[in-house]
């Protein structure tokens, strides 16, 4: 997919100012972003993967779509003379983690990435662990079910293979190119949600068994004390190995990094 840059904001950068990429899409990410907006030190940009078709404003310049793989990635670490790069990218975005890695290898970059911990079952979860969202669909059995897919819409494909279900799905934004199971229903909606409102959902539904990734975080957690106090299962999808550079779990110690890192920066920061 092509890259598109936005317009810089009008912050006056030092001329030494260490240029930083973020890899976003995630809540981590915008806070680091609103971290380091106007922060003369830096002069960052937020890239996105375009996944989403209408993300919140950021204050910092944004880029939208791929880099075309690790090689084009580290060439353009070196065209734009970025100093620093931190993953904040989903936990479940591992190719592009695996590209940031290489890159920043051959560019020379210093990489950072934020982990997320991911949730942890407690007394009262009914969880089923699968490897992918096709082992997902298959979990389900094959009794008719009503069934909550609380997953990005790239994978919702994975469940015509299991087309006697009925499905309610929650998304961003609506699928858009891709095949769906025939009984399938979108509420549209951005977290974070409450567990209330949340167990009142599941209830009117009358939702038998939600599918989940486990991405960890509180913005979308309600849905999983939610069923846990209903006594619903969870089909939750296991994370992917994830290739990282220097562990940080939050904005704040990303910021961190970056500051031990501005002695080090090869444009003498």
């Amino acid at each position: 997919m092509p890259t598109m840059d936005s317009q810089r904001l009008p912050v006056q950068f030092a001329p030494s100012a260490m240029r930083v990429l973020i890899l976003g899409g995630t809540t981590e990410a915008s806070a680091l972003a609103k971290l380091i907006a106007g922060d003369a030190r830096f002069d960052a940009t937020l890239s996105l993967a375009g996944r989403t078709l209408s993300p919140r404003a950021q204050p910092i310049a944004t880029r939208t779509g791929g880099f075309g793989g690790a090689d084009a990635l580290a060439q353009w670490l070196r065209d734009q003379k970025i100093d620093a790069v931190i993953d904040a990218t989903h936990p479940y975005a591992d190719r592009i983690s695996a590209n940031a890695v290489s890159a920043c290898r051959q560019a020379r970059v210093p990489l950072a990435s934020i982990v997320r911990p991911p949730w942890q079952p407690v007394p009262g979860d009914k969880w089923h662990g699968v490897p992918s969202t096709e082992a997902a669909a298959a979990a389900l059995g094959s009794v008719q079910r009503r069934v909550f897919l609380s997953l990005g819409r790239q994978e919702l494909s994975a469940f015509t293979a299991a087309p006697q279900h009925n499905y309610l799905a929650r998304s961003v934004d609506m699928p858009q190119g891709i095949a769906l199971p025939p009984d399938i229903r979108f509420i549209l909606a951005r977290g974070p949600f409450e567990q209330a409102a949340e167990e009142r959902l599941l209830a009117d539904e009358n939702i038998d068994v939600i599918v989940s990734k486990n991405s960890g975080g509180d913005a979308i957690y309600a849905k999983i004390a939610a069923a846990r106090t209903l006594g619903l299962p969870v089909v939750m999808i296991e994370r992917p190995d994830k290739q990282a550079g220097q562990p940080v779990t939050s904005a704040e110690e990303a910021m961190a990094w970056l500051v031990h890192e501005m002695p080090r920066s090869p444009r003498g920061v």
